[in-house]
């Protein structure tokens, strides 16, 4: 079983940026799509944005589009979100997950496994 450990995560103003990181520890990191996912209290888990094996197909939610952009790298086991002109409403706390399945799904769900989360805060 794979286990993904986030960073990054923080308090920053409005209109800031934070880079999300999240490490796999295992060796089949390459073989299956990677999800960001977002939980603000008292709210079910979201879809933010999707990254498919190899990198090449993206997939984001209407709200954080030229905002934010999802990256890996398979050869650190590491999948990114770059966030900038954050917003209040982007405050929560974020996971990343790993899809098996690598049909980029947009369902938490169907997410295989996740890692432990780290908290983000925009203030206004």
């Amino acid at each position: 079983q794979e286990q993904l450990v986030e960073s990054g995560g923080g308090l920053v103003q409005a209109g800031g940026s934070l880079r999300l990181s999240c490490t796999a520890s295992g060796r089949t990191f390459r073989n299956y799509a990677m999800g960001w996912f977002r939980q603000a209290p008292g709210e079910e888990r979201e879809f933010v944005a999707h990254i498919n094996a190899n990198g090449v197909l993206k997939k984001y939610r209407d709200s954080v589009k030229a905002r934010f952009t999802i990256s890996r790298d398979n050869a650190k086991n590491t999948v990114y979100l770059q966030m900038n002109s954050l917003k209040p409403e982007d405050t929560a706390v974020y996971y990343c997950g790993g899809d098996r399945s690598n049909r980029m799904v947009v369902v938490a769900a169907q997410i295989d496994f996740w890692g432990q989360g780290t908290q983000v805060t925009v203030s206004s």
